[in-house]
């Protein structure tokens, strides 16, 4: 999928975990993982400016999210022992978790195409695909995108009525 799709699939995975974030009681941090989510969705296609790197190679993998994730939480709690904001477990966590979720949204909008991934490099080269749409498809990218920002706003409003 191109810009526009991996977008829409960020908001799309991310919807969940943001109502529930914000109904716990923290509306802002639930926007803020939304905007990193949505900033991060393309981050594996970084591949393609890479020498020597395979497209939908390392950087579409399961192993990569993890690391993602990782490194986020990593920078989020060196943030807060250096700065005036608080990093607690929880937050650190929930950064991880957006870091993670928004590299499998790329790989969630890349697995419809034909070209597919193998998510489980290096222990596994299974290649998995649903072939329902090529990359380059606008009609398929806007569409995804629309579906994101449609259930993004429906949990919105769900959650700003209760």
């Amino acid at each position: 999928m191109y810009k526009f799709g991996h977008f829409g699939a960020a908001l799309l995975v991310y919807a969940p975990l943001g109502a529930t974030v914000s109904v716990v009681g923290d509306g802002t941090l639930a926007v803020i993982g939304a905007v990193v989510c949505v900033s991060l969705s393309t981050v594996p296609d970084c591949d393609q400016y890479l020498p020597g790197t395979e497209h939908r190679g390392a950087t579409h993998t399961v192993l990569f999210g993890l690391l993602v994730g990782t490194l986020l939480a990593a920078i989020a709690t060196l943030v807060g022992n250096y700065s005036a904001f608080t990093v607690d477990r929880a937050t650190a966590a929930f950064v991880f978790v957006v870091g993670t979720l928004s590299i499998y949204s790329h790989l969630l909008a890349d697995v419809i195409t034909p070209m597919g991934i193998r998510p489980f490099r290096p222990l596994s080269d299974r290649h998995y695909t649903l072939s329902l749409t090529r990359a380059a498809n606008p009609t398929a990218n806007y569409l995804l995108l629309l579906v994101g920002l449609g259930v993004t706003a429906v949990i919105t409003i769900v959650v700003s009525i209760g």
